[in-house]
């Protein structure tokens, strides 16, 4: 299920980025728009909370938010086991499973 969109370049396979020249992994193109938004905000929250630790010289606030922007990038699929190596159930399970916890904690 790829989708088309006006974002950085891709490399053919679609499994890569390229960003200023260097290659990341690409988020995981099987998660449903609505919830690879609902990561992106968690991914953002994320890295906001971590400039606002290293403002605040609060090293422990930053690792926590170090760790969090870390756990959503992994449920994008851009960190950890790539996805292309998952299984299907597996990659549900990688960013559904982050969701949850987002939820239970927000909640």
């Amino acid at each position: 299920m790829t989708k088309e969109h006006a974002g950085p370049e891709q490399t053919d396979d679609g499994r890569y980025v390229v960003i200023d020249g260097r290659r990341r992994s690409a988020t995981d193109p099987d998660i449903p728009e609505a919830e690879a938004a609902e990561l992106r905000r968690a991914l953002m929250a994320a890295r906001r909370a971590v400039g606002a630790a290293l403002r605040a010289g609060d090293a422990e606030a930053e690792r926590a938010a170090r760790a969090r922007v870390q756990a959503a990038k992994v449920a994008l699929g851009e960190r950890g086991t790539p996805w292309w190596e998952q299984s299907d159930a597996e990659r549900r399970r990688r960013w559904q499973g982050f969701l949850a916890d987002l939820r239970s904690s927000a909640g």
